[in-house]
């Protein structure tokens, strides 16, 4: 069987994190599939997907990170080209990648105690995000 829905979420724009955690449990009991995967997919190509103990201390540690890694740079390709001061956030959205495939056992999403599923905003922009989710299974 296969269920199909969208979760949607508005950003602050760069380095807003949201936890889909408890969204993701929510559309795997209604889909009622008991034993499968499901499947995230970030349409769009600066915001991210992951799971991570979704805490304050590493809301703020992840984007650092990234910042660090990737900083906001006004000669990268993308920059020079379009001038929209979001090359960064490109690359930051790329390197974590835009989806995720969770294991469904039971009727529920299975995760770690301390592992939560997050959307990560790496454009410089507020932006309303779609992430498609696909539970496949029976």
């Amino acid at each position: 069987m296969v269920y199909q829905s969208e979760i949607e979420i508005s950003t602050r724009g760069h380095r807003d994190m949201h936890n889909l955690t408890n969204e993701v449990a929510a559309q795997v009991r209604e889909s009622g599939i008991r034993t499968g995967v499901a499947q995230l997919f970030n349409i769009g190509s600066t915001g991210a997907l992951g799971t991570i103990e979704f805490e304050p201390g590493l809301q703020k540690d992840l984007p650092d990170a990234l910042d660090k890694l990737m900083p906001p740079d006004k000669n990268c390709g993308h920059e020079q080209a379009w001038h929209d001061g979001n090359g960064h956030s490109h690359l930051q959205a790329t390197l974590l990648g835009p989806s995720l495939t969770i294991p469904v056992s039971d009727g529920q999403p299975v995760l770690g105690t301390w592992q939560q599923i997050f959307h990560l905003e790496c454009d410089v922009k507020p932006r309303n995000r779609v992430i498609m989710l696909t539970i496949l299974g029976e």
